[in-house]
């Protein structure tokens, strides 16, 4: 049945609708079982069947309220009240799945209760006997399961199409599963159900008509005087009989077959449409997961159908992009395992040449070991030649400390004979002076002798010897100035000496100081260097070990190496059967098409 577009504010009258046919087809047998009853009087046929027109309008109206409250959500998206939200659609998919089940009970609670309401009025207002009041509650029990059932088949296939308009508004399956989950298995139940319905119904309902119009054939032939009389009712019995049981019981049957035909397609057609889409997937084309709607274990069985396309439409994306990226990645292995084997090889020759240089290396490890040694020796030779080479820097830098003092003692006096001998001159200056003086009053004096004669004679030959004298004096000190002179020149040489050895001095000293500290640096170097070169000995004996050890472990990677350049052209071989295996998951993928329901 293909579902009708309809708008959502006329889905739920449309699925109720078959609720007022079903039951206006009981109530039309129920009236054809009226019309064919002589056994009721004429003027009891009009009551009766106006109250059960009155039933059936009361029955109508009772079940449109009801249907109201049944389907309030769909009613509500209908008319705009409430949004198109996955919460509200889950509901109305409750209500509309949970409708058949309702529409079922309450049609056969209203044919109960309005055959119970139409017999007890009946009697009182056709004025019949109270047993055709017990005749129209049987009617009703024959009549209303099968009816009910015609309700409930219709109201199934009516709610399976709004259950997929609803879906259509944008629920995904398994938002449907999680609304609608499986859990009533009621189907041999309802089996059951429906076959004592669709053969005791129209059984009870011709065996009543069959029997009160055998009961009125009897009764008329007791009350007959004659045989003729009686003869005459039982031909006009065979005559009358036929014609109407035959139409009646032709048509309970075909309302029997008409509804065993729709059950079987209530329950074939979710099966029919489970058995296409499973044929359709092992014929490799996968479309959407849609949902199949359907009842009891059927639905459970649609569910489990569904829930099994949304894993295989997700197991099979997900297969061929793993199909996809295990060819590329096995190719890439391939090249990759290609280019390993090429590199073992490689990795092995290397490691063979690396193995000869390792030996090598241990061999050049003990000659450093022994140079080692050898350099330990020197440097504390060297070190022990700093030590006694500071310590007479030492000693140098003491004597040149007493000689700066010394110079410096001498320095100062020089300088004080030089300030001497400066006096010394200044006295023969004045000394020369006077005898310049004495020369000069001699020289009077011996004038004026002369001049005095014998009398100044004597005068004479004194001032003479003056004269002498002074000048005798003169010379001296002039001779004494030259040697003044001299000394003066020595002194001024002999300052110049000292200050430029005081100068000599100091500079020796200083250099002495920075020979003493860079002696002391050395002797700090030397002790450095000797503990380097202690530490250097036992490294290098750390390391002719390690080098040992490292050419037992070369020659332990060189047998790994070629284990693992074996292994890898196993691997070669492995990655290209993987290939292989990819190429043919890739093919078996393909062979299902997976729609997108795009567009």
């Amino acid at each position: 049945m293909t579902p009708p577009r309809r708008e959502l504010r006329t889905l739920a009258r449309w699925t109720t609708r078959p609720r007022v046919l079903g039951s206006c087809v009981g109530v039309m047998l129920a009236l054809l079982h009226i019309h064919l009853s002589h056994t009721l009087p004429s003027e009891g046929r009009l009551p009766l069947s106006i109250l059960g027109l009155c039933a059936l309008a009361l029955f109508l109206g009772l079940g449109g309220v009801r249907d109201s409250r049944a389907l309030r959500t769909l009613i509500a998206l209908g008319e705009g009240r409430l949004p198109s939200t996955p919460e509200h659609l889950r509901r109305a998919l409750q209500e509309v799945a949970a409708m058949p089940g309702v529409g079922f009970w309450f049609a056969l609670q209203g044919w109960l209760g309005g055959t119970v309401l139409v017999a007890v009025s009946f009697p009182l207002l056709a004025h019949v006997a109270w047993t055709e009041g017990l005749r129209v509650v049987l009617m009703g029990l024959s009549l209303g399961p099968l009816s009910s059932m015609l309700v409930y088949l219709m109201l199934v296939r009516r709610s399976r199409v709004t259950l997929e308009r609803l879906v259509a508004e944008g629920l995904s399956p398994l938002e449907v599963l999680a609304a609608l989950p499986p859990r009533r298995m009621h189907i041999r139940r309802r089996l059951v159900v429906f076959t004592a319905i669709a053969v005791l119904s129209p059984s009870l309902f011709i065996l009543d008509v069959a029997y009160t119009r055998t009961e009125a054939v009897v009764e008329a032939w007791v009350k007959a005087d004659t045989t003729q009389a009686r003869e005459e009712i039982l031909v006009r019995a065979r005559k009358g009989e036929g014609t109407p049981l035959g139409l009646l019981a032709g048509l309970v049957t075909l309302l029997v077959l008409g509804t065993a035909a729709l059950a079987g397609t209530t329950l074939s057609e979710p099966l029919r449409a489970i058995t296409e889409d499973a044929t359709r997937i092992a014929g490799g084309e996968v479309r959407p997961p849609r949902v199949i709607h359907a009842e009891d274990e059927v639905w459970a069985t649609s569910a489990a159908f569904t829930q099994m396309q949304v894993q295989l439409v997700q197991a099979l994306s997900q297969l061929r992009k793993a199909g996809i990226q295990i060819s590329s990645t096995t190719e890439q292995l391939v090249a990759t395992s290609t280019e390993q084997e090429v590199g073992a090889d490689e990795q092995a020759g290397a490691l063979n040449a690396t193995s000869a240089t390792t030996e090598e290396l241990a061999r050049s490890a003990q000659q450093i070991a022994d140079n080692a040694e050898s350099v330990s020796a020197i440097a504390e030779t060297t070190f022990s030649a700093a030590q006694s080479g500071q310590r007479g820097a030492t000693a140098f830098l003491g004597a040149m400390k007493r000689m700066k003092h010394d110079n410096e003692a001498i320095a100062d006096a020089v300088v004080r004979l030089n300030k001497r001998v400066q006096q010394i001159g200044k006295v023969v200056e004045f000394i020369n002076e006077i005898a310049d003086k004495s020369d000069l009053l001699a020289l009077n004096a011996e004038l004026e002798g002369t001049k005095s004669g014998e009398v100044g004679r004597g005068f004479s030959l004194v001032a003479a010897e003056m004269r002498r004298l002074a000048e005798n004096v003169i010379r001296s000190t002039k001779e004494i100035e030259g040697l003044i002179g001299e000394i003066r020149d020595a002194t001024n040489a002999a300052v110049m000496a000292t200050e430029a050895g005081l100068k000599t001095t100091e500079l020796g000293t200083l250099l002495a100081a920075q020979v003493d500290a860079s002696l002391g640096l050395i002797l700090e170097l030397a002790r450095q260097t000797s503990h380097a070169v202690r530490s250097i000995s036992l490294a290098t004996q750390q390391q002719q070990t390690g080098t040992d050890q490292l050419a037992a472990a070369m020659g332990d990677i060189l047998r790994v190496t070629e284990q693992n350049a074996a292994a890898t052209k196993q691997m070669v071989a492995a990655n290209a059967d993987l290939s292989t295996l990819a190429h043919d998951l890739q093919h078996v993928v393909e062979r299902f098409h997976v729609e997108t329901g795009e567009g």
